[in-house]
């Protein structure tokens, strides 16, 4: 069926599907058909609208994808510019003609598939069974419904259709993969010649203007970047909290009014064999199968785990001899939970029918529930009381804390001490530094805190700077306490540091011309008097055996006719001469090498293949963009 076929093609499908690099906006197949989005339409395509609300959920995820792949690098602007939000924009386009052309086509995911999806996810299973609850807290846990998740994932499966039909078309032909593998198979048998810039140390010498002039060009090299030191404050949630502490009268007050937070259910611990059964057919077989296995286990239940493991296709419990340890109400399928809730310890029960099969199930053990006392929670609840007493007062404090750093805004003592905050001093702050050093500056490693900090109020006027959320429920205000401008290094001290570089400039161009004589010459057929250093054989597989610079000159060379001479610099001043001796081709191509070769060579002409249907699409349907409402749609 489809889902196997996806499974076959998955690096296929893999590629196609990051071709589409923004998630869906997930209203589900019919509602793009039909489009019940409200606000202004950015674009349609055919009769189906873009609003605004999808453009922003779609412009908010690829946001989030982006500050997770660029951390403290990245920048909100990127997002803001007119190219960032047409290719948000043409995304969603691409996705809708999809689900357009998917539905035309009659294609989709059925119930029976959505279910055999969501029942195999790892973390909706609890020992190798899923588990309703964990499905439920999960769903909790991301903001989702039951219906939104299954409507979302439905799409994404009508979507892995049109794009594994497309992948199953992909195919390299053999004749192509078996030349592109003699390619890259070849070997030539190479000696090589080091030049280095040390052989001609003693040939430079660099006369003053020549440092005076690369210090007026280069001014920037030597400038020490504009500087400050603050005082700072940060108002957070947690710090908050961890002012707080809870009487023992909350604290008893809160513990009898939730006790059934602090109830341990009763948990049962079962063994079962399951006899699997797809279609009425099968259900009769499976259910005769099922009654044999059944009067063999209360013949001799001692041997329940033997059975077990000869006759339950449950892959997950059956080694086990059909183990699937303690577990509470909610985390079974309910015919299989009520049989296992009514049963007495060491019990066998009857057949026992889910949606899987039949069940033949034997209780081992019972653990009674029990409710946990208040010494053993109390640390929980003063956390949790702490945590939603802070809740309380930090939308206030926060407040009163921007107006206070606002209107006092001469000093930081007065918000200090009316919120119990430390005082603390940073280091030195450059204005503009890297952006892989921002994590280290701590607290103060976010732009907005550098641009306030910066500021002309904060420097000329001296005054705080705005507060800044830094993170959620997290507030800081700082204040400049010394500033050092940017200033350029005097000539006289950088002054060795300029002739070590023009130094190793002209040994580096004194080395390449070296090189290039010498190779023109032996090109030329002079006699060759080098002292050659073997390297070996080497090809275009072997990457890390020379520099990249150094293979494209040795396998761009016509080897017609050998030797083959070729030269090339390879960084840190030095220039290399290659001999080219020998070149050999492997007697036979490795199988394994070839078809992993095939299946990169056909994910290529897959992603050729998948571009020419979109593009076939966007023929088909009228696409209108509202670029007045698109270049309005600032963030």
């Amino acid at each position: 069926m489809f889902f196997d076929a996806v499974r076959n093609n998955k690096r296929v499908v893999q590629v196609f599907l990051a071709l589409i690099t923004l998630p869906f906006a997930f209203w589900g197949v019919d509602s793009y058909v039909r489009n019940a989005g409200a606000g202004a339409d950015l674009a349609s395509v055919g009769d189906s609208k873009i609003t605004m609300q999808q453009f922003d959920q779609a412009w908010r995820a690829q946001q989030d994808r982006l500050r997770q792949v660029l951390g403290a690098s990245f920048s909100p602007e990127l997002m803001n510019s007119p190219a960032a939000k047409l290719a948000v924009l043409d995304s969603l386009i691409d996705q809708r003609l999809l689900l357009l052309d998917a539905t035309k086509q009659g294609l989709g995911a059925s119930d029976e598939l959505l279910r055999g999806v969501i029942s195999k996810i790892p973390a909706l299973q609890e020992n190798g069974q899923f588990s309703m609850a964990r499905y439920q807290a999960a769903l909790a846990s991301q903001g989702l419904s039951q219906t939104q998740f299954e409507a979302q994932l439905r799409q994404d499966l009508t979507l892995q259709q049109v794009v594994g039909a497309i992948g199953e078309t992909a195919i390299a032909g053999s004749t192509v993969t078996d030349t592109m593998l003699r390619i890259q198979a070849e070997e030539r048998q190479v000696a090589a010649w080091r030049i280095g810039p040390e052989q001609f140390a003693g040939q430079v010498k660099v006369e003053l203007p020549a440092l005076q002039k690369y210090y007026e060009e280069n001014a920037k090299r030597f400038e020490v970047a504009e500087q400050v030191k603050v005082d700072y404050l940060v108002l957070s949630l947690d710090g908050l909290s961890a002012q707080l502490t809870p009487s023992a009268a909350e604290v008893t007050a809160w513990y009898e009014s939730h006790k059934d937070r602090y109830q341990q259910a009763e948990e049962r611990r079962a063994s079962h064999i399951l006899i699997l059964a797809r279609g009425d057919t099968d259900k009769e077989k499976a259910r005769a199968k099922a009654e044999g296995v059944l009067q063999e286990a209360q013949k001799s239940p001692a041997r329940f785990a033997e059975l077990a493991r000869q006759y339950s296709e449950d892959p997950g419990s059956a080694e086990k001899g059909g183990d699937l340890g303690f577990f509470g109400r909610g985390m079974m399928v309910k015919p299989f939970e009520d049989a296992v809730f009514k049963l007495r310890e060491n019990e066998l029960s009857t057949l026992v029918q889910s949606e899987f099969g039949y069940h033949i199930i034997r209780l081992t053990g019972i653990k009674p529930g029990k409710e946990r006392s208040l010494a053993e929670v109390r640390s929980e609840i003063e956390d949790e009381l702490r945590r939603q007493a802070a809740s309380r007062q930090f939308a206030e404090a926060a407040e009163a804390f921007s107006n206070m750093v606002y209107e006092q805004s001469d000093s930081l003592l007065p918000a200090a001490e009316k919120f119990k905050l430390k005082v603390r001093q940073s280091g030195w702050l450059p204005r503009n530094p890297a952006p892989e050093s921002l994590e280290g500056l701590g607290p103060l490693g976010n732009q907005k805190v550098l641009a306030a900090i910066f500021s002309d109020d904060s420097l000329k006027n001296k005054r705080n700077t705005e507060v800044v959320e830094i993170a959620p429920n997290t507030l800081l205000a700082a204040r400049v306490i010394e500033h050092s401008p940017a200033v350029v290094k005097p000539f006289e001290t950088v002054k060795p540091e300029i002739e070590a570089v023009l130094k190793a400039q002209e040994e580096s161009a004194l080395a390449r011309a070296a090189g290039q004589t010498t190779l023109g010459a032996l090109q030329q057929g002079a006699e060759n008097k080098i002292a050659w250093a073997p390297v070996g054989k080497v090809s275009r597989q072997a990457v890390r055996q020379l520099p990249p610079v150094a293979l494209k000159a040795i396998f761009k060379a016509d080897v017609d006719k050998l030797p083959v001479y070729v030269g090339a610099e390879v960084g840190g001043g030095n220039y290399m001469l290659y001999k080219i001796e020998a070149v050999s081709h492997p007697e036979r191509i490795d199988d394994n090498r070839r078809q992993a070769l095939q299946r990169e060579y056909g994910a290529i002409v897959g992603q050729e293949d998948f571009a020419g249907y979109v593009a076939g699409l966007r023929q088909q349907y009228k696409i209108d963009i509202n670029k007045s409402a698109l270049e309005g749609s600032e963030r």
